[in-house]
């Protein structure tokens, strides 16, 4: 190989690390102005200007605003598949629940922005995200029949381990979806940091609490 074909590749190389790191600040900025002005309310310029590029440069790198939002629903659903696989449900209840609570729960309070995003479109009826449910209906029923190994190992008590996973998404969620709430009702000023800590410690021992045999 050719010291100038080494120097192109090395220039491509940098050249597509460079694109994707803008297509990823573009992405989250397209969360940010979703989950605040939904679909319809939000505009090209509105996450150009979050993105702090021009609207001209934006749409080089996207086709359109519906095609962001379906991009930024599916990196959603993989950041989120990426927090449950990472664990192996084999270790058994106690150890991969704490481990998930305390992933779901941090990444919940560092990017509320998800969570809003996503409920946003699920309240709408998920038109564009029932499409991308199905990978996540899978994983479900996958670890349904891993919690049923659990209930039948004598682990945790019989439960519906399809609820159960629901009830788990639905109190590591909360703080992002009800931030200024929690923040009134714990008589904290407007954008504060809320305890992870402590939320992590309470929830998980919630959990684990209700699923002794």
């Amino acid at each position: 190989m050719t010291r100038a074909t080494v120097t192109r590749s090395a220039v491509r190389a940098d050249l597509a690390a460079r694109r994707e790191e803008l297509m990823e600040t573009i992405r989250q900025a397209a969360i940010a102005e979703f989950s605040t002005n939904g679909l319809h309310g939000a505009s090209t310029q509105a996450i150009a200007d979050r993105a702090g590029i021009s609207k001209t440069k934006l749409h080089y790198y996207i086709s359109s605003k519906e095609d962001l939002y379906i991009e930024a629903l599916r990196h959603i659903v993989d950041v989120w598949a990426e927090l449950f696989h990472g664990l192996d449900m084999q270790s058994g209840p106690e150890h991969f629940l704490r481990a998930y609570i305390d992933r779901k729960i941090r990444h919940a309070l560092d990017h509320p922005e998800v969570a809003r995003m996503f409920t946003s479109e699920v309240m709408r009826g998920a038109p564009l995200l029932r499409p991308l449910w199905e990978t996540s209906r899978q994983a479900t029923i996958t670890a349904a029949t891993v919690i049923e190994g659990w209930i039948a190992a004598g682990l945790i008590r019989p439960v519906d381990p399809v609820l159960l996973q629901f009830n788990i998404w639905a109190l590591t969620q909360h703080y992002a979806l009800h931030l200024s709430e929690v923040r009134f009702m714990l008589n904290l000023p407007d954008g504060s940091s809320l305890d992870a800590d402590q939320i992590v410690d309470e929830v998980t021992e919630l959990v684990l609490q209700g699923l002794r045999p």
